[in-house]
């Protein structure tokens, strides 16, 4: 399983209000074209929301439902990704001095990805899930205004395998 850790600058409550939108999925899950609908309980256990994935006029349609919500320390989904089938995302949060560390892991559980050797699919997941909480922090910065539109490029996150 592909595992990837940030430390975020802000409290994990300011990273759960985030997760809890799923209307903001779109915007920190590489992949994610568009949201089409999140239901109304969206984190509670068995809730769903809808995306689309790739680039448009190919978008492939699916869902992400959510195995276990134990906010504000853990949220666990099951992702469905036509053709490569599914898998468990699991999103742990930590609070620490001066921010939430935050742990993102995902392998496959149903389909052709499960053909590749798992450090192969380790290997390809890895720069991806880097990418996902790079754009989760900046996210949640922005949204909760510890991060503004006239910041240096300089002070923003440095994409980085930790």
């Amino acid at each position: 399983m592909a595992t990837v850790e940030r430390t975020f600058p802000c409290p994990p409550e300011d990273v759960v209000a985030v997760l809890e939108d799923g209307w903001l999925y779109g915007l920190w899950v590489v992949g994610a074209a568009r949201i089409r609908g999140v239901e109304d309980d969206w984190p509670a256990r068995g809730s769903r929301l809808h995306h689309s994935s790739g680039p448009w006029p190919l978008h492939l349609d699916d869902s992400t439902r959510v195995l276990r919500s134990e906010l504000p320390h853990r949220l666990e989904l099951l992702a469905k990704a036509w053709p490569w089938g599914r898998a468990r995302v699991d999103i742990e949060l930590t609070p620490v001095d001066g921010g939430t560390h935050v742990r993102m892991w995902e392998d496959a559980t149903t389909g052709v990805a499960l053909l590749a050797p798992r450090r192969l699919r380790e290997a390809l997941l890895r720069p991806r899930h880097a990418e996902c909480l790079v754009r989760l922090e900046q996210v949640v910065l922005g949204r909760s205004g510890r991060r503004h539109a006239d910041e240096e490029d300089d002070d923003l996150p440095h994409r980085t395998l930790e």
